[in-house]
């Protein structure tokens, strides 16, 4: 069944799993943890409502006018072309900036690529960044994504049309809409605790250029990213598998992490943790969120770095060891993507506009809002996590304090390892160690969050193996 975003908005909440039932116990001496914090919070219901579809579709709309955003095509004409489309993003956010008194901070990354199959002359890679810095810990950073340039099929085709309008001028224009919607908390004089981060990436059709610019330069700068959302074609609700559905996304993540070690992956064999990465624990994040304040939107979680073969923007940040994830479509539509635009035998080939879900677009870029807002509003998450507890009937999860203005305390997770989210969980106020009697560790996989004051928590922290 098809639903409007308007529906969306007013159907009632999804109820939440039953707690298992288990004997909780805290250290002898603990002290009471106190009532938890509220479990949502209207000012993301807020934000959620902000969202429109119309300025999406607006946005969609002049994106495809440009005609192409090939990676190598037109860069001095103001009509079409990658630089009219860069210039146009870069004024939209300034012009957003200037609605809330100057609070994003708008800049341009630029490399040059040469000498690559696909980038064979020196090419200018531009993208468009716009920061809300943060109030109380401005040097954590949660992102928000997506791509600036399109192609046909022919990916050295930097003349005919390539119109991108789902892919991924939907992914594009939800990013300028997160940006309009979560600055005028700002221009309200309300601030965010971290900083977000609304980024336009070019050269991704070419090799995932961009990204790779910016995610090397937010390692060689220190940045704290606690996550990235990459949105990549979040329009289109009719598939090449012939299911039309407004009602679900995906998420993709990639478990173990990039990087991870001979040593790593050998305890992984030991204690787990091979689907716990910290990219893993965003997608569950994102899934929650939705239960959380979506009642027509499913999440799918894909246990993939992408879908099977391909890639997209995300993966640069995963690289360079930053949590991050792919925010798409669930069904996708191959002949509404990378085609020449065509009418063979009747039937149509292209990415052009008239294939775009609007509402559906405005949906996910809800969920991406209210994530980020999630995200940046609650602490940072809990360093130094352990769990110990072995040939005995209790698990015990220890963590290192935060130090966060909004800290209210700390919630412990639990779940069937076959269980692809955290289904249960424990209050246990400001302690930094917590022991679970009268369940076997081996059964279950444990993880530790930190909570503000209005409900707001940290990604989950999957603990390494301690005594």
């Amino acid at each position: 069944m098809l639903l409007t975003y308007a529906a969306m908005r007013t159907a009632s909440l999804r109820p939440l799993a039953p707690a298992l039932l288990l004997l909780l116990t805290a250290p002898a001496g603990a002290q009471d943890p106190g009532a938890p914090p509220p479990a949502s919070d209207p000012r993301v219901r807020e934000l959620i409502d902000a969202v429109s579809a119309a300025r999406i579709e607006s946005d969609i709309r002049t994106l495809v006018g440009f005609g192409t955003r090939h990676t190598l095509s037109e860069t001095e004409s103001d009509t079409r072309g990658i630089g009219a489309a860069r210039r146009f993003l870069e004024a939209e956010m300034r012009r957003i900036s200037a609605d809330c008194g100057g609070c994003l901070r708008v800049s341009t990354q630029t490399s040059v690529v040469s000498g690559e199959r696909r980038i064979p002359e020196p090419t200018e890679v531009v993208n468009v960044i716009a920061v809300l810095r943060g109030a109380t810990d401005p040097d954590r950073y949660v992102i928000m994504s997506g791509d600036i340039d399109s192609r046909v099929s022919d990916v050295m085709d930097a003349t005919s049309d390539a119109p991108g309008a789902n892919d991924n001028a939907s992914g594009m224009a939800g990013v300028l809409e997160a940006a309009r919607v979560l600055s005028q908390r700002a221009a309200a004089g309300e601030r965010f605790g971290a900083s977000i981060v609304f980024a336009g990436l070019s050269g991704e059709e070419q090799g995932l250029y961009g990204g790779k610019h910016m995610a090397a330069v937010a390692k060689e700068d220190g940045w704290r990213i606690e996550a990235v959302l990459n949105n990549d074609m979040i329009g289109n609700i009719s598939g090449i598998d012939g299911v039309i559905d407004n009602t679900s996304a995906r998420v993709f993540s990639e478990s173990p992490a990039a990087g991870t070690t001979e040593e790593e992956l050998r305890r992984m064999r030991v204690f787990g943790g091979e689907v716990d990465s910290p990219s893993r624990q965003i997608a569950r994040y994102v899934d929650r969120v939705a239960d959380d304040y979506f009642p027509n939107l499913d999440t799918m979680m894909v246990y993939r770095l992408d879908r099977f073969g391909r890639g997209g923007h995300h993966r640069p940040f995963n690289d360079e060891g930053f949590p991050a994830v792919r925010i798409m479509e669930t069904h996708e539509n191959y002949d509404r993507q990378h085609q020449d635009v065509r009418t063979d035998d009747g039937k149509h080939y292209g990415d052009t506009i008239e294939y775009v879900d609007f509402d559906y677009a405005a949906k996910l870029t809800a969920l991406n809002v209210a994530t980020l807002a999630s995200l940046a509003w609650g602490p940072p998450p809990p360093e130094g996590a352990t769990l110990s507890g072995a040939v005995r009937p209790a698990a015990t999860v220890r963590w290192q304090p935060v130090d966060d203005p909004t800290l209210a305390g700390y919630k412990i997770y639990w779940r069937l390892t076959t269980s692809p989210t955290w289904d249960h969980s424990l209050w246990v106020g400001k302690a930094t160690e917590h022991e679970m009697t009268g369940l076997v560790i081996d059964n279950f996989n444990f993880g530790v969050a930190a909570v503000a004051v209005d409900g707001h928590e940290s990604p989950v922290v999957f603990p390494a193996p301690g005594r």
